[in-house]
């Protein structure tokens, strides 16, 4: 397996930190790929769930590896989501072939882009944060326990369920709420001349044209890291949705080592503490 050569990759919802991220299957995804941009498009650290104890080796290789992309010669886009949004006071912030931004215009082969987390579409973000940590702190208790119990799917040849997926999907305001963020989302980039709008925030990968009396617009979600393992890509003109697979990287670990990175990352406990946490 050889790395894929794409313009850009854009991943979203990683919420590095917290259990339910599959941090080795994201490594492995970013050591197969040789993006010339990066885009990660919000909740990359979740910063509401920030443990000082949980940021094991495998979450810290995944920032590893974003840093060496980014000295390799991949731009990289950080856009602040909700998880991170204490990042939104760095917001403009560039190095190298670094930038943090809330949101990004790129015009791609003649077509306007539109990339943003989303969260500015979430009701409960606006008016009850409180209302929404919770709702988060019960999400990640949820994978938790969804993990125990594909563990014993697995082990008696059951296919893996996803708890989460199947209450989205009988939920009723659940399904609104999806159906409601993305008409808001291609509704605004419609009004404002965009061809594509690519968000993340609902943990949902999707690409669809929408249309509208105005006009019509591409709509695309990177979906996440905690669930479906997803992440949108463009190449040769056109986009695609790609989800990691166990048996697409079965040699892949053989083939591509975990050596020592020329990297080095140490995360100094103080320090990280200040960048998440003080106001």
């Amino acid at each position: 397996m050889s790395k894929k050569k794409i313009d850009i990759s854009v991943i979203s919802d990683l919420h590095l930190g917290t259990y339910g991220c599959h941090a080795t299957e994201l490594n492995r995804y970013l050591k197969s790929i040789d993006p010339k941009i990066l885009i990660l498009n919000g909740d990359i650290i979740d910063a509401w769930q920030f443990k000082k104890y949980y940021f094991p080796e495998t979450h810290i290789k995944v920032v590893r590896r974003i840093l060496k992309m980014m000295m390799s010669g991949t731009q990289i886009y950080y856009l602040t989501g909700n998880h991170d949004e204490v990042l939104r006071k760095f917001s403009g912030t560039e190095f190298g072939n670094f930038q943090l931004r809330d949101k990004l215009l790129l015009d791609v082969d003649g077509k306007k882009h539109w990339f943003f987390h989303g969260d500015i579409f979430d009701v409960t973000m606006r008016y009850s944060k409180f209302i929404a940590k919770m709702g988060a702190k019960g999400y990640d208790s949820l994978i938790m326990i969804n993990r125990v119990v594909n563990f014993f799917l697995v082990k008696f040849g059951r296919e893996k369920y996803s708890l989460s997926k199947k209450i989205k999907d009988k939920v009723k305001s659940a399904v609104k709420f999806i159906s409601d963020f993305e008409i808001t989302a291609t509704d605004l980039a419609i009004e404002n001349g965009y061809d594509y709008v690519v968000c993340g925030h609902i943990h949902r990968p999707n690409m669809h044209r929408y249309s509208n009396e105005h006009g019509s617009v591409i709509y695309l979600n990177s979906g996440d890291w905690i669930e479906n393992l997803t992440a949108l890509e463009y190449s040769s003109g056109e986009w695609t949705l790609f989800q990691y697979k166990e048996e697409d990287f079965i040699d892949f670990d053989i083939k591509y080592p975990d050596l020592p990175d020329s990297v080095e990352l140490s995360i100094d406990e103080s320090t990280l503490n200040k960048v998440l946490f003080q106001s």
